[in-house]
This record gives C-alpha cells, structure tokens and sequence, in this order.
C-alpha cells in the first residue's frame, strides 16, 4: 500500500434505466466475475418485486428510504496501544456508511436460501425499508458496539 497519498475516489458511472449512480453501485456490488448484465437483471427484477409489494412510487427512492434505515453512523475500529488491542469508536463517512449498507443487503440477500437472488433482494430492500430484518438488527448491533467502548474514545486517531 502506497504511503505517499490517497488513493483516487472513482466512481460509477449511472446506470441506464434509471440515471442512477446508487442503482449503479448496487449493481457492482452484487456482480460476480464481471457479469454486469445477470447483475443489471437481478437488480431491476428486484425493483420490480419492490414496487410492487409496496406499491409506492420510484423504486431508487424506496431504496434511498432503505438505506437511510441501515446506515451505520458509528462503527468500532482496533487500536493497539501498549500491548493491548481496544474496540474505539469511529464516526464513519457517508461514502463508508452507504458501501456498508448496500454491502449488508447483498450479504443479507445471498444468505437467504430457498429463493432466488432476485426475491431475496426484494425482501431486504422491503425489510430494510420498513426498519426491520437482519441488516437493520445488524447495524443496531455496530452502534451498540460503539456505545459500548465509549470509554476508549480518546484513543482515537
């Protein structure tokens, strides 16, 4: 890893149904091996399901809405200081918090076994849109995390 400067933010170019750079980084998140177009499939088909079930409007803004309920604010980082390893508390940027959330959803989607990529996904973007399911308990769990080792936010970097 490169000492001398950060590495350059690059970022995904809209996608073409619905001119979205979100829907974008869904769709590179859930590809495999450079399949961009069975990911394109799986992700709109998912849209599809979504609008649907919850019969609202735009499906991006159903997602925004999911994802604004399974950002994670904080999350705990190790630090070694003298020996010991602590757990402190990170405030996250937005960048981070959006990866981790749409990482979550296509964890939480893949391990739903029985149905087909294209349901699971659906029912986490519902799940998480209507503050319930995994990927929400999972981000209470990192903020409780954080909550937890408070103590040791002064050793922060």
């Amino acid at each position: 890893m490169s000492r001398r400067h950060r590495a350059d933010k690059r970022h995904a170019e809209p996608d073409a149904r619905y001119n979205s750079a979100l829907v974008a980084h869904l769709v590179n998140v859930i590809m495999k091996s450079g399949k961009k177009n069975l990911a394109q499939r799986i992700v709109y088909g998912a849209f599809e399901k979504v609008s649907e079930k919850l019969e609202k409007g735009d499906p991006v803004d159903l997602l925004l809405g999911a994802l604004e309920n399974a950002r994670p604010r904080l999350e705990v980082k190790s630090r070694r200081v003298g020996g010991a390893t602590y757990q402190v508390p990170v405030e996250i940027s937005f960048e981070r918090q959006e990866s981790l959330a749409l990482r979550w959803i296509v964890d939480a989607a893949t391990g739903r076994k029985g149905t087909t990529m294209r349901d699971a996904l659906a029912a986490e973007i519902i799940d998480a849109y209507n503050n319930t399911g995994s990927v929400v308990k999972k981000k209470e769990d990192t903020h409780k995390m954080a909550q937890a080792n408070r103590a040791f936010a002064h050793l922060r970097w």
